[in-house]
């Protein structure tokens, strides 16, 4: 082989391997823009299902396909009340009265809890528990612990396209209770797995 093919060789496999590597690229962050995409638990508040630090995985593109389902685990955007020392409720509530509507735009940070109640439900919340439609919820995954304390006043009705998000620990949750249900548009994805830590790995 003379030095002038030698070098053709050289320059070629050398455009081969950007290529492959801008592909590869390319297809890894098209994954995770429009497919799944992996998420860390920042806070404590769906112990024990999932802990701080836990990596899940979430499928964005089945959220276009449809709808949350009452016990689902996704991550969203929530209200920009969510985000406030005060004012969380998008209108005015007692101390232990549940927040019927939002306040303000989705904020720009993420929060991930679970589906309680679907657009058109009656909810009411008695020792951390969930009453939907006037029928306790059965939800084995909540922590137990704190939950006496966590009692609101009155019922509500979730509005059309809107869903109302609870954490597993209800105890140590900054949830819908607070700040509001969630407008449909606002959902990023369901968590559908977990993959760090590795003895933690599985389906959720």
């Amino acid at each position: 082989m003379s030095p002038r093919t030698k070098q053709k060789s050289t320059g070629s496999s050398l455009v081969e391997l950007v290529v492959i590597v801008a592909v590869a690229l390319g297809l890894a962050l098209g994954i995770q823009a429009f497919l799944v995409k992996p998420y860390r638990i920042p806070s404590e508040s769906m112990v024990p299902t999932l802990s701080i630090d836990q990596r899940v995985l979430v499928n964005r593109i089945g959220n276009n396909f449809g709808d949350p389902q009452v016990g689902d685990v996704m991550v969203f955007h929530p209200p920009k009340g969510a985000t406030r020392a005060a004012d969380k409720c998008g209108v005015s509530v007692g101390a232990r009265q549940l927040c019927p509507k939002p306040a303000g735009d989705e904020a720009d940070v993420n929060f991930i809890k679970r589906v309680v109640a679907l657009p058109g439900d009656t909810l009411r919340v008695r020792d951390g528990r969930v009453i939907r439609n006037g029928k306790r919820a059965d939800e084995p995954f909540v922590n137990p612990e704190g939950c006496a304390e966590c009692t609101f006043d009155g019922e509500i009705k979730i509005p059309p396209d809107h869903y109302f998000m609870m954490g597993d620990n209800r105890g140590q949750s900054d949830d819908s209770r607070f700040w509001g249900p969630v407008p449909r548009d606002w959902f990023i994805g369901g968590a559908f797995a977990t993959y760090w830590p590795p003895r933690k790995i599985g389906l959720l």
